[in-house]
Order: structure tokens, then sequence, then C-alpha cells
């Protein structure tokens, strides 16, 4: 499959499950469930798009793939922020605003960066980035989204504030240098 024509089957099904995520006919258990697909298909798209798809097209169009991949930090505090999320209406709100971000982004894409791509690339190169990208993407879904999101990242307490989270060798590191003072 072309590369380009992955990703975009990618955007269908995140579109679908945030549609599902808005409904409010879910049950929670449901919600979590599609919170955790998102996650992981999110963690794998943007893993794929940074590791083998922007290098590959960087020379076709560097300024709209250098905003990709701050569209991506900030998708992926947005990811965070949303899995950290307690109470309904954090939830909704938070759920949209990562939907708006992911739009934008999409619609850049499929209308300006993958347009460009399909015209510069040959056929044969796309197909196989594609198959490239198609395994790739199987391997990080699979792993999860944990496992290719980096930790440390800012995110929201329960009462909206932020907070700080840290990686367990920073907190230790942490906790020696305020014993030792």
């Amino acid at each position: 499959m072309k590369a380009t024509d992955l990703l975009e089957q990618q955007h269908r099904k995140v579109e679908a499950i945030f549609a599902k995520l808005e409904g409010d006919d879910a049950e929670q258990g449901d919600k979590q469930e599609l919170l955790e697909e998102l996650a992981d298909d999110l963690a794998g798209h943007m893993t794929i798009e940074q590791e083998l798809f922007y290098p590959a097209v960087r020379e076709i169009d560097a300024t709209l793939v250098a905003e990709s991949l701050e569209e991506h930090a900030l998708a992926e505090l947005g990811l965070r922020r949303l899995l950290a999320a307690r109470g309904e209406e954090p939830f909704k709100a938070r759920v949209t605003a990562l939907k708006e971000l992911i739009q934008h982004h999409v619609k850049e894409e499929e209308e300006e960066l993958f347009p460009e791509v399909e015209k510069a690339m040959d056929s044969d190169k796309l197909d196989e980035l594609g198959e490239r990208m198609e395994q790739r993407f199987e391997a990080v879904v699979e792993a999860g989204f944990k496992s290719v999101v980096p930790k440390g990242v800012v995110v929201a307490s329960a009462d909206g504030k932020p907070k700080r989270k840290r990686p367990a060798a920073k907190k230790a590191s942490h906790a020696r240098r305020k014993s030792a003072a």
C-alpha cells in the first residue's frame, strides 16, 4: 500500500474513534477501551511519520514537515492530558481539543503535503515506504502507547492544576539531592 494511502486510512480510523469518544452513548468501560485504542493508534501513527515518512519526504516540503513535527509534540501532550483526565467535563474538553488539533494536522497533510509527495515520489518508492511503515506501525501498536511516548510530561491533576510527572530515575535523584541539603 502507498505510504500516503496508509496514513489516510489511519486518519479515518482515528476520526471514527474520536466520534465514538464524543458520543454520550458509550459506557465508561467502553470509553476507556476506546481511549487506549486511540492512544496506541496515535502513538503508532506519529512514530511511523516521524521515523520513516517525514525523513523520506523532508526535501519535498521541509516547512510542512517541521510544522507537522511541532503538531505531533502538541498532540502527544494533549493525549497525555486526555489520558490523565478525571471526570466527565475535563474528559470531554480534552477530547475536543485533541480532536481539533488532529483534524488541523490531517487537513494539512492530506490537502498540501500528500499531493506534493505523490507528485515527487515514484509509485514503487511510495509502496515500499508504505510497507515499512505498516510493519513499524503494527509493532508500535502491539507494544502500546507507553512504549514510545517519553515520560516526564506536564499533565493536569484532577483539580486542573499543572503537575510535573517525573520518570522514576529522576524522582530518586531529586529525593537524594533534597535529603543531602
